[in-house]
């Protein structure tokens, strides 16, 4: 089956861009978010090809006074992997790896939004996690701290984003769960396997970022985990780089799988800095499709468009569907000769299933 991509240089595979290996789990994928200074302004939006399923779908979402506006598409991709536009939602790769602009239009909901790029994108090591003889995850994801310019507007409530505006994009690709749950999960069942743990915090500061995430076993152990300090204006293959950064002081809130807080130890080549988070917000990422009823690369039909709105303050933080979020945080890093540096950042948390170290079962 030929395709528009196959008329760029960008195969990977002897075959057509339509076919995309054999994995039914392979997926494309974008992430946005963003946030104004004072973090009075956030917003994300998750954009996913799945060319096994013959899906596409996209969401949109801004937090305005407490609810978390939401706004989902999925339809039938017919293979065109180029046709970055699901309904309302549309991607358009302005300048790659540096420019990217956002569109939405749609049940009372818009925005446009352009993300440049404070340095060249970091490649994160590979994800590589097998059940047993199965891939349950294998792939790759550059990321990429961005100034965000643009507007968004809420049921005709148009505001644009505040001077100083800044976030983090993704762009990741390979097999992960994603559509229906696979009915018959690998055999035997290995115990140290049924937990899943993850950390991300990638933080904005005034002249660099700092990048972190960790995926770590039940038992505490990490199996893909590296911090990245990167200067503004930074090319390929630049800023410092170490595995040995970790996450200390961490207290859940009570009843949730959620942290209060927490202390980035990351080291330097003058000595041990240390990070310290104040979340400011909770943003639910359900509300982007991971999890819930729009669970990323479910099928809807041939074009489905909904709203929904959350009530943070309503929401039960300890249900299932509420585990995995992003806290925008309020950071502090003290470097080893004592000096200090304030920003704004993201702590992604996701702990699914047993975590010894913080006392899950």
């Amino acid at each position: 089956m030929l395709t528009k991509a196959d008329d760029f240089p960008i195969h990977q595979t002897p075959e057509p861009v339509a076919y995309a290996g054999t994995d039914r789990n392979f997926y494309d994928r974008y992430f946005f978010n963003g946030y104004s200074p004072d973090g009075a302004t956030y917003f994300a939006v998750a954009f996913g090809v799945y060319p096994h399923l013959n899906v596409a779908d996209a969401h949109f979402a801004v937090i305005r006074d407490g609810i978390e506006h939401c706004l989902h598409a999925s339809k039938i991709l017919y293979s065109e992997r180029l046709d970055l536009t699901v309904g309302p939602i549309t991607i358009e790769v302005v300048e790659p790896l540096q420019v990217l602009k956002v569109k939405v239009n749609g049940e009372g909901l818009e925005a446009e939004i352009t993300f440049t790029g404070r340095a060249f994108p970091i490649e994160e090591p590979r994800f590589i996690r097998r059940m047993g003889p199965r891939a349950f995850m294998d792939y790759t994801r550059l990321t990429q701290n961005v100034r965000c310019e643009g507007w968004i507007a809420v049921d005709g409530d148009r505001r644009d984003l505040p001077a100083g505006s800044v976030g983090t994009r993704d762009r990741s690709w390979g097999v992960r769960p994603v559509g229906a749950p696979d009915p018959q999960p690998p055999v035997p069942l290995d115990p140290a396997l049924m937990g899943f743990f993850w950390q991300w915090t990638p933080l904005n500061f005034e002249r660099e970022s700092v990048f972190f995430h960790v995926n770590a076993d039940p038992q505490g152990t990490p199996w893909n985990t590296r911090a990245v300090v990167l200067p503004d204006g930074a090319a390929q293959g630049e800023g410092h780089v170490t595995e040995a950064a970790r996450m200390t002081a961490v207290e859940l809130a009570p009843g949730t799988r959620h942290a209060k807080g927490g202390v980035l130890e990351l080291p330097l080549p003058e000595g041990v800095a240390r990070i310290r988070f104040e979340p400011i917000l909770t943003f639910l990422m359900r509300g982007i499709g991971y999890s819930g009823a729009w669970r990323h690369g479910a099928y809807k039909g041939e074009l489905v468009v909904e709203r929904e709105a959350i009530d943070l303050a309503a929401a039960d933080m300890a249900a299932p569907e509420n585990v995995h979020i992003q806290a925008l945080s309020k950071v502090t890093m003290a470097r080893p000769d004592g000096a200090e540096q304030t920003g704004t950042g993201i702590f992604e948390q996701l702990i699914a299933g047993p975590y010894k170290p913080y006392g899950l079962g």
